[in-house]
């Protein structure tokens, strides 16, 4: 099997067959079909599988990370970030990150080539399909970044808080004798 030594093989799979699905059918479609909804549908919902199994499966397993936006009661939007403890993502397996990050960079890249051609081909259809990938692909992208970021802000609060509370003795005893 091409997902041999991983950590999660299956999820491994998804984690790309979604992404290879939407391309090889944005590359494939005008034989497939004439009908530019057809082309339209299939890869908005191929392009909207990869973004939820991505955000919500490939991200936790491969990565340990996990983010969402949401609205509060004032109408702002609000980052929110879940990462794995140190112990757990002590476990991750290095290959599986690999995968994780240079797939999701690597499928905006495509997506992004192909709309300078749909550009350069002066054909808007495909350029919407191309942009709703984009937006996709940037989404996950940013969300991802902003919550490794997150986690290792979080690491390092730990690790001063923890270093703090291991010299406030030595210092109070220090001082007090």
């Amino acid at each position: 099997m091409a997902f041999e030594g991983y950590q999660n093989p299956r999820t491994a799979l998804f984690h790309v067959l979604f992404k290879g699905l939407a391309v090889a059918f944005y590359i494939c479609c005008k034989w497939i079909s004439s009908s530019f909804v057809i082309h339209f549908v299939v890869c908005v919902l191929l392009l909207a599988l990869d973004f939820w199994t991505v955000k919500n499966v490939s991200g936790r397993r491969l990565v340990g990370l996990r983010w969402w936006n949401e609205t509060d009661e004032n109408g702002e939007s609000v980052w929110r970030f879940e990462s794995l403890d140190q112990q757990a993502m002590e476990q991750l397996h290095s290959k599986d990150a690999w995968l994780f990050w240079s797939a999701i960079v690597a499928s905006l890249g495509v997506w992004v080539l192909f709309g300078i051609v749909a550009i350069l081909n002066f054909s808007p259809n495909y350029l919407l399909i191309v942009g709703i990938a984009i937006v996709l692909n940037g989404a996950n992208i940013i969300g991802f970044f902003k919550c490794r970021k997150d986690a290792k802000a979080k690491l390092q609060g730990l690790a001063t808080e923890a270093m703090v509370s291991h010299l406030t003795p030595k210092i109070h005893n220090l001082f007090s004798a």
